[in-house]
């Protein structure tokens, strides 16, 4: 299964997981890789539905039933990995290992191999074997406790920052450099990519700012924290939110201009920390004189408005429709793919699949034989 983006030719093996490392796979898959999914042949079961169609995570990459806890099932997966120019795994250290299935195991069969791990604490450390959450790596990180607003207790922020901002896009990241250095070293290498280490990462610019004593070090109090009434959300007659981000003093101006505030003495010193109390009561009744739609007309200026729209709501909005930021594909409305590229496009592959649905066709398409025997003694499902 390849597809025409800028990875078209490169070979993926995923050890099925939850989150960070699936997106990965995702990620990699979108841009042309061909991902092979390797499922724990324990979940393939048609009768359930734990795995099926609505999983988004899993889409353009087929899936295979091998059970790694008989010999020839993790021999099998070291013949995929002699083929193989990736491999992505988010197990917790030392499990890899214990299935014969580690880098040194790995690397030995295939020294042209980039091997992608992807965990929470990271593979040293004494808490590498803990049990935990994107939640527990932001708030070992430094990530958390920055976020919410003055008063409160910090805000959890889905689970975007540890899993997919400092998880997936790290390890993508990190998978992606090593295969440009392999092209000159012939040799692959172990990219260790750890939530705690990528949700660090993340606050380089809010660790600058408190250095010099741009940032306070109490949420809720600055200028990108909802601290800043020109950088906040607003609620709006009905019920609903409005964002600005009116930063720059000519963006600032533009919204006081476009809102009815110009020559108002609460507007006249944006960055009077002094004045903050009265400009934010004064944009709050503001906004609760009409609905969020009815304030459409201050986008697309200079007054970084928008309106805050739901995951239900986005795919409709004029720019997002314009540019095809949600697209259709296999019944469902998803995200599009992204980065573009000019000359090799992403594309949306096949539609997430069962576990095991293409356990025959994958693996003889790369060149697995003695197939039959293997679905005789359980190995492959």
């Amino acid at each position: 299964m390849t597809g025409r983006g800028p990875l078209a030719g490169i070979k993926v093996i995923e050890l099925a997981g939850l989150g960070p490392a699936p997106f990965a796979a995702m990620l990699l898959a979108d841009m042309g890789a061909d991902v092979l999914r390797v499922e724990r042949a324990q979940l393939v079961r048609p009768e359930l539905k734990e795995h099926v169609s609505w999983d988004l995570l899993n889409r353009g990459r087929r899936s295979v039933g091998i059970d790694l806890k008989q010999p020839a099932g993790v021999a099998t997966v070291l013949q995929l990995v002699e083929r193989a120019d990736v491999l992505i795994e988010g197990f917790r250290p030392g499990v890899m290992e214990r299935l014969g299935l580690g880098p040194d195991a790995c690397l030995a069969r295939n020294q042209r191999l980039v091997y992608g791990r992807m965990t929470g604490f990271g593979q040293s450390g004494p808490l590498a074997q803990a049990a935990g959450h994107d939640i527990n790596y932001i708030a070992l990180s430094g990530a958390l406790e920055p976020l919410g607003r003055a008063g409160n207790a910090p805000t959890p922020p889905l689970n975007l920052v540890g899993d997919f901002g400092g998880g997936s896009m790290f390890l993508v990241a990190g998978v992606l450099a090593a295969l440009v250095e392999r092209a000159s070293s012939q040799r692959g290498q172990v990219v260790d990519a750890a939530m705690i280490d990528g949700s660090a990462l993340l606050c380089t610019m809010l660790r600058a700012f408190r250095r010099v004593g741009e940032m306070a070090a109490t949420r809720g109090e600055n200028l990108l924290d909802s601290g800043a009434p020109f950088y906040d959300v607003y609620a709006t007659r009905d019920g609903k939110y409005v964002a600005v981000g009116a930063l720059e003093p000519q963006f600032f101006a533009e919204l006081v201009l476009r809102l009815g505030f110009e020559g108002d003495a609460r507007f006249g010193a944006q960055m009077d920390r002094a004045s903050w109390p009265a400009m934010r009561a004064a944009l709050s009744a503001r906004f609760l004189e009409k609905t969020r739609d009815e304030w459409a007309s201050l986008e697309g200026g200079g007054a970084c408005f928008t309106p805050v729209l739901s995951p239900e709501e986005a795919p409709t909005h004029p720019h997002n429709a314009e540019r095809s930021v949600f697209v259709e594909h296999a019944g469902a409305l998803v995200p599009a793919p992204a980065p573009r590229f000019s000359r090799t496009p992403s594309v949306l592959g096949a539609a997430p699949a069962e576990a095991g649905a293409h356990t025959d066709e994958a693996l003889a398409a790369w060149g697995i034989e003695g197939l039959a025997e293997l679905r005789q003694r359980g190995v492959i499902r």
